[in-house]
């Protein structure tokens, strides 16, 4: 799916990219790596915008209205925290975010925007979708940087994008393209000095060891990021997360890491009889609150970066398809992990 046609100048850049991945001292410390992680952390006192008109600001209202007082009460408290807003492949991406991004500076807080655009998303999964080509995927990235203008954002760039390369879902030139385009993404969000910008780099269950890591993260522009996000639409508890990250920081110099807590809160599902255990999980919770206070200087923040209340996927029966509105889990989720009324 996809990359059916590939231009000569890719295929003659593949030899250079991949050289980069070649192991190397797992240090990392290249200079321009090590000063990026060095200067702290660029979210420190935002607060992110909180959407009004939500779905679970409006799902709460409806039920409000509709006399059901305890889970519109229960479900209120989601729709009171700072959730990312995700973009995908709508021609109309610059307006779409721009929108989002004057919102924002208008109540005073950062945009929280995930980009989730790169051809063959998801390998095919529920997620499948992206940029037809290339050539596509950055002018669509130039769009989606234009929209944020001069205005405060923090990019989430394109998760699940290199684990899912690192799971021998595309071959080595089409991997290859992956991280230029990242690369590309890197370059055109950071030329807006407002933009704080992390590299998706999976979760603490997926790539092991973490140095595996390291060659596609340089590849795709690390050095210039402002570091990586974990756990985005996972359900990893912040302490192994944070373990997985410190070590990831070390090898990559000292990069910083946000953490997805969207719905980590009693941690990930265990149970063999609910597999798939990372899609629509039962028995989750929601997980620390947003915020930039982490106590810990190599966390930035704790995002909702995952809006909680969106389906994974129509993994299971009767489930609805990824990134749809779910109000029951989304209730499940803030009343931690128990059903309420029905």
């Amino acid at each position: 799916m996809g990359f059916l046609h590939r231009s000569l100048t890719t295929r003659l850049a593949v030899a250079a990219i991949l050289a980069a991945l070649l192991p190397v001292a797992l240090c990392g410390c290249g200079s321009a790596s090590a000063s990026a992680g060095a200067r702290g952390n660029p979210l420190a006192g935002e607060t992110f915008y909180v959407d009004p008109h939500s779905p679970a600001a409006q799902q709460a209202a409806q039920w409000r209205s509709e006399g059901r007082t305890e889970s519109s009460a229960i479900l209120a408290k989601l729709a009171a925290r700072p959730a990312a807003s995700w973009f995908g492949e709508s021609p109309h991406v610059k307006a779409e975010v721009q929108a989002l991004t004057m919102r924002a500076a208008a109540a005073n807080t950062s945009a929280l925007l995930v980009a989730y655009d790169i051809p063959d998303r998801d390998c095919g999964g529920y997620s499948s979708g992206g940029a037809a080509s290339g050539k596509a995927y950055r002018h669509w990235m130039e769009q989606f940087a234009a929209g944020i203008g001069d205005r405060t954002a923090a990019v989430i760039l394109e998760p699940d994008a290199i684990a899912e390369a690192l799971s021998h879902c595309l071959s080595a030139a089409f991997r290859a393209e992956r991280y230029a385009l990242l690369g590309f993404a890197v370059r055109t969000l950071k030329a807006h000095r407002h933009v704080s910008v992390y590299i998706d780099a999976g979760n603490v269950g997926w790539i092991r060891p973490s140095h595996r890591l390291l060659g596609p993260l340089r590849a795709s522009g690390i050095a210039r990021a402002d570091g990586v996000s974990l756990n985005v639409s996972n359900f990893y508890a912040n302490q192994s997360t944070i373990e997985y990250g410190t070590t990831l920081s070390r090898l990559l110099g000292g990069k910083h890491f946000v953490i997805d807590t969207s719905r980590n809160g009693n941690g990930p599902d265990t149970s063999p009889e609910d597999e798939p255990t990372w899609c629509n999980p039962p028995g989750r919770a929601l997980g620390a609150a947003p915020t930039t206070h982490t106590g810990n200087p190599l966390v930035d923040a704790y995002l909702w970066i995952k809006q909680p209340g969106q389906s994974d996927g129509s993994c299971r029966p009767g489930e609805p398809r990824a990134g749809q509105w779910w109000p029951q889990y989304a209730l499940e989720l803030a009343g931690g992990g128990r059903t309420t009324e029905g």
